[in-house]
């Protein structure tokens, strides 16, 4: 076993909260770093004290001191900004890191790292929660173009330690939201600082993770892991005494999205022990995914080889998300491959390091 995959095998015993057999500190942490895991390992390194070197535990209590910070200035900046949209009679959604941001409590605030504060408001919306923003010095750092399929803008203040991330729809295509619906209706209002937004549905905010970095981040396509996001899925798994599988498994109702699911499911049981139910976890495709991204991780080389598997999955995007899935089926015949700038796009993402991915 090459000295990576053991790195990360060894990460991920931590993670689960055990102690490695004969653990490289210095690859595990170095992989930890890469896979934006590092805050996490506080609990680990707490447990096994006398078993893990000084100085290996006093890099992992450091960066956790640190993180707790800049989490509680994040923490102030949401509030902030959900107060002045709440201003204005906007009520955003929060998704992602300002999602988990809120539900976790100050004992557990920094565990995980968070690079900006995703918020979610109406398409009629967006230029409002822009203008009313602006008046407490945010500008638009960078923002979609206004006809682009899935429009966003990154905001900024020179104080702030992140930037907020204003989407006007959930992540990926439409088609994968056809059985979730407005996402609003599977909220709840909670407050955030002299504010309020809506916080998901421990399912409903599993599924969106989903969706990110299955299809929106193209973690399905080209086979990526995160390890970060995975840990959420988890924690939002363990914090419930009955978690709705079952409904999960409704919400992806295309054959794409459930092969993404399942997928992701597989990947929680390997690599953290996070067990869904068997039906979940049984059908070829998602299988064959599963060990394709643990042997891209074994061997990283064959990233670039293995974007073929993805094909398995062509006829399905097509039908699901493409405009032209309302094709007749001999039209689809003699485009069996991607198109090349497609092709050439995913090829670079499986030579791109990209942060917080393996």
């Amino acid at each position: 076993m090459s000295t990576r995959s053991q790195s990360f095998n060894d990460l991920c015993r931590c993670l689960r909260g055990e102690l490695p057999a004969a653990p490289d500190w210095v690859s595990i942490f170095a992989l930890a770093n890469q896979t934006m895991t590092t805050p996490y390992l506080i609990d680990f390194v707490r447990r096994f004290a006398s078993e893990i070197p000084v100085d290996a535990r006093c890099y992992i209590e450091e960066l956790h001191r640190r993180n707790v910070l800049r989490n509680e200035r994040l923490s102030a900046q949401l509030g902030e900004a959900v107060a002045e949209l709440n201003a204005i009679d906007i009520t955003p959604v929060l998704l992602k890191g300002a999602a988990t941001l809120v539900m976790n409590g100050d004992d557990r605030r920094g565990r995980r790292l968070i690079c900006d504060l995703d918020l979610l408001v109406s398409p009629d919306e967006a230029a409002k929660a822009i203008e009313r923003l602006s008046r407490i010095g945010y500008r638009v750092h960078h923002q979609a173009p206004n006809d682009a399929p899935k429009w966003w803008a990154d905001l900024a203040r020179p104080c702030d330690v992140g930037m907020i991330d204003l989407h006007v729809s959930p992540p990926g295509s439409a088609a994968f939201y056809r059985a979730l619906g407005e996402i609003r209706t599977h909220c709840r209002p909670i407050a955030v600082g002299r504010g309020v937004a809506y916080l998901p549905s421990p399912v409903s905010h599993a599924y969106l993770l989903m969706v990110h970095d299955q299809f929106q981040d193209y973690g399905y396509w080209v086979g990526n892991i995160d390890l970060r996001h995975l840990i959420d899925l988890h924690e939002l798994v363990a914090a419930q005494e009955r978690f709705e599988w079952l409904y999960l498994a409704k919400l992806a109702a295309g054959a794409l999205a459930r092969n993404g699911l399942e997928t992701l499911l597989m990947d929680l049981d390997a690599l953290l022990g996070t067990q869904a139910p068997v039906e979940m976890r049984r059908r070829l495709i998602p299988r064959l995914q599963h060990r394709r991204r643990i042997l891209q991780q074994r061997f990283p080389i064959l990233r670039p080889l293995l974007l073929s598997a993805a094909l398995l999955d062509l006829s399905h995007y097509r039908q699901e998300v493409s405009s032209s899935r309302q094709a007749s089926r001999w039209r689809l015949l003699p485009r069996m491959l991607p198109q090349a700038s497609t092709l050439k796009f995913l090829f670079a993402l499986t030579r791109a390091g990209r942060a917080g991915k393996i």
